[in-house]
This record gives structure tokens, sequence and C-alpha cells, in this order.
């Protein structure tokens, strides 16, 4: 029997102010779709790990952060001021009915700026600074930080992680059979209508720097676009398709089945309805079943107690 872990990339407008021209509709949907989101987990009593970033929980700021080693330009499209004045870069109101929901979400860390831990540009420095902040800021609303998303999933500095007290995050997505091929968009396409494959269960692993590797199984936003609205009205939206057979997989199979998306995916009504049949189906098939949902933390801790965790070979 398996495990089903929600894992939620929560940013607010930090998620594009590195963007020329970010998604205006995302972000102004943002607030919205996450206090939606809340309710929609707290009505089938779903537990999920918020991973948000470190600059929502300022009740204030100046907009500059000069002790921060980024550029002066990281930081251009910061208004500064209070977070009531400017709710798209801060949200501690947010992380307050988090904190108040019945059901038990674990509240995790999405950097303190959305800055890519992988990406060339990023300093040993940068990444200490993007932590410290991102714990001290979550502190100050007595929150403890044990899990990490990376942004943009772009893996980077677990050894700073380590360091700093973390104990898991997520990983990168195993490959599915079109990742090799020369247009992975075509058998994307071809899995959605013909191949219809099951997603992976992922395993629990530990590191070199002792933390646990949850990789993400599906991303429930990950077929969008033109791609969605041919395959959808034919075929039935493939996401829902995939997170069902997924969570039949982990219901039988031993392993993590772990979902994932952003709040700013949740844009109109289709979306929500694909949330609301995911997580109904979650629920019900809990219900009858011994199936477990669990947040990065509680799965990552219970599966070195449960057994010891296959150590991967340092590169």
């Amino acid at each position: 029997m398996g495990t089903v872990v929600l894992s939620i990339d929560a940013e607010l407008a930090w998620g594009f102010h590195d963007l020329p021209n970010p998604p205006d509709r995302r972000i102004e949907a943002a607030r919205p779709s996450w206090e939606r989101l809340l309710a929609t987990l707290e009505k089938f009593s779903i537990p999920a790990t918020w991973a948000i970033v470190g600059h929502l929980f300022l009740p204030e700021c100046d907009g500059f952060h000069r002790t921060h080693p980024a550029s002066p330009d990281w930081f251009a499209r910061d208004p500064g001021g209070k977070a009531e004045n400017h709710d798209s870069w801060f949200g501690p109101d947010l992380v307050r009915e988090i904190q108040s929901a019945e059901t038990p979400h674990e509240i995790g860390c999405h950097s303190f700026s959305h800055v890519e831990f992988g990406k060339r540009e990023t300093t040993r420095e940068i990444a200490v600074a993007e932590v410290e902040a991102s714990i001290k800021a979550a502190a100050s609303m007595g929150v403890p930080l044990h899990s990490f998303v990376f942004p943009r999933n772009n893996v980077g500095y677990r050894s700073v992680l380590s360091s700093y007290g973390f104990t898991c995050y997520r990983g990168t997505r195993p490959s599915w059979w079109f990742d090799s091929l020369p247009t992975p968009r075509a058998g994307k396409l071809l899995d959605a209508t013909v191949v219809r494959s099951a997603p992976p269960l992922v395993s629990p692993t530990a590191d070199e720097y002792g933390l646990v590797d949850l990789p993400a199984s599906l991303d429930l936003f990950g077929f969008e676009g033109i791609a969605r609205s041919f395959v959808e009205p034919a075929f039935g939206d493939p996401i829902v398709r995939q997170a069902k057979a997924g969570i039949e997989r982990a219901v039988t199979e031993d392993g993590v089945f772990h979902l994932w998306l952003h709040p700013n995916n949740l844009l109109d009504e289709p979306d929500f309805r694909r949330l609301n049949r995911v997580l109904s189906y979650l629920a019900a098939r809990r219900k009858r079943t011994s199936l477990s949902v669990e947040t990065m933390r509680t799965a990552s801790e219970r599966a070195i107690d449960e057994s010891p965790i296959r150590e991967r070979t340092p590169p």
C-alpha cells in the first residue's frame, strides 16, 4: 500500500518577477485561487505541503533588501511597504489561514524570493541568503521549515539545505517514455490520447547530504494550452485520468504518488473542476482502502522509520 503526497508552489507575484513579461492574469488569480484551493482541500480533508516563498511571511519591507547578495535588479519589482497595501507581494494573512485550517497542512519553503538554486548565476552566497531569510521570516510567524521545493524545480545547493536543518525536498520527476523522443511534446500528446500510461510512483531516497529526495510524479497542470483544448473534448481530461491511475497504483503498490501544482494554475472553472475531480477521487479511495495521504515531511519521516532508505551514490 502506498501514499499520496500533494505539494503546492505558493508564490503569488514572486513566481514571475524575473520574467520580462509577467503573466498578469496568473498573478491576479494567485491570491483568490490560493484561498479557494485551501477551501477545497478542507472540504475533502486533504493535507498538503504548502511550499511558500519566504517574502510572503513578511508584514512589510523596504523593497530593496540591501543585505541580500543578489543584484539590486533582482528586487526591482518589489514594491516594498506594508502587506495590506501590496497583496500580490506579501501574504501573512494567507499563511495564517493555512495555520488555522482544521486539516494538518505542512508549511514548507520555496526560497525567499524565487531564486533558481540550480541556475548557473546563483552563487552559494545567494543560496545561503535565501535560506536564512526564509527561516527568519517563517520563524516570525512561528513556522519551522523542514521541506523545500526548488523554484522551477531547478535543484541546487542541497548541501546548504542540509546545513540549515531541512530534511527533505521535492526532486525532479522520473522520465516518462516520451521524454527521450526527438519530439517529446508529440509523444506527450500520443500518451494522452492513445498510450494512456500511468504516472510513476516514487521512492524517498536519501542523498549524500542526508536529505530525503521525494521526487514529483505528476504536475496537475502539465497538460495545458492548445493540446488540452484539443484533447479534453474528444478524450476527456488526461490529467484527471493520469491522477486516478496514479492513485490506483498507490492503492495496490508500495511507493509515493506525488502530485503538485501552483495556486496560480487555477484560472477558470474547468481548472477547479479538474481539482475537485482529483481530490474527490482521492478522498473516496482513502475512505475505502488503506491508502494514506501525507505531507512531504510526514511521508519522508515515515519512510525513514519504516525501512532503511536506499542511499544514492554521489556522482
